[in-house]
């Protein structure tokens, strides 16, 4: 059954390939930018201007809207200076914060929020195994942003909104986000493992993860699930299986953790954390992936 779907973040890499397939299934979208110059007005897709730092916002977005998909917020792989720590803590929360404002005051009639996060909640390590309940007291910039984005969304379930939240591993695609800036390199032949190379990186192919939100809107999945593949993998056999895909050899040693450190400074947390992190909540409810394996993922992506 079609529904009218108010997008925000539609312009990033998760948010073009989810307006991409709600249109392919018959759903009507909205969605929100922040660039006027990305507005397009079509039967099926239509798009409106906000500014959530001024809680500014075209309250038109709503009309016909029984479903908010939420993927607003400052892109983090961005170097972590104050300025830019603050705009990637606050865009997240202002955007929820003014979406939750305007519903309630104009009691629009939203039913489902499902609302992205990451697995940047989990705190850094190489033993731990990681499912949805797990709480804890990590302090950590990373684990600030999430438990701020995620605590946003609580006050939706005061208006009576059913409230999603899926928690995003590394997201791999061809042309955006960390598989080219991991297989460029090795291509060139200069590729290498990072830090140990032993930390936990908890993937998901693309198409899997769109097909993982739309899972949640069919089926009216409420609560918080983790969307990464069944197989997470250590950052070696990453960068060894890229290689692998390429036929290069990896001639170069490890980056030291004190290298990446310093040239990246706080922001080499991305790389150097380690999540290991359970798929098994999204599956037991009958979710199943195409690509269990990270060979397979990218095979059919490089």
């Amino acid at each position: 059954m079609s529904s009218t779907i108010l997008i925000t973040g539609s312009t990033g890499l998760v948010g073009k390939a989810l307006v991409k397939m709600c249109l392919s299934q018959g759903h009507i979208v909205h969605y929100l930018t922040t660039q006027k110059s990305k507005i397009i007005l079509t039967e099926n897709c239509k798009g409106f201007f906000w500014n959530p730092q001024v809680d500014l916002i075209d309250i038109c977005c709503f009309e016909g809207v029984e479903v908010v998909i939420n993927l607003a917020g400052s892109s983090i792989a961005q170097r972590w200076t104050n300025t830019a720590k603050s705009s990637i803590l606050s865009s997240r929360k202002q955007a929820l914060e003014l979406l939750y404002s305007i519903i309630k005051e104009n009691k629009f009639q939203i039913k489902h929020i499902i609302s992205a996060s990451a697995i940047g909640i989990y705190p850094h390590s190489k033993t731990h195994y990681y499912n949805e309940d797990f709480n804890g007291n990590d302090t950590s910039f990373l684990r600030k942003v999430v438990r701020s984005w995620e605590g946003a969304l609580k006050s939706f379930k005061s208006l009576g909104i059913n409230t999603t939240i899926l928690r995003i591993g590394i997201v791999l695609d061809k042309h955006e986000g960390a598989l080219p800036k991991i297989s460029v390199p090795v291509k060139a032949y200069i590729g290498s493992a990072l830090g140990s190379g032993e930390q936990w990186q908890s993937w998901i192919h693309i198409d899997d993860l769109i097909r993982i939100f739309m899972f949640v809107l069919d089926l009216k999945l409420y609560g918080v699930y983790n969307a990464v593949a069944p197989n997470p993998v250590q950052q070696t056999d990453f960068v060894k299986s890229v290689a692998s895909i390429f036929n290069r050899p990896l001639i170069f040693p490890k980056i030291p953790e004190f290298l990446l450190r310093f040239v990246l400074g706080e922001m080499s947390a991305l790389a150097l954390e380690s999540q290991r992190v359970c798929a098994k909540k999204i599956q037991d409810l009958g979710f199943e992936f195409n690509f269990h394996e990270l060979d397979a993922a990218l095979d059919d992506l490089l």
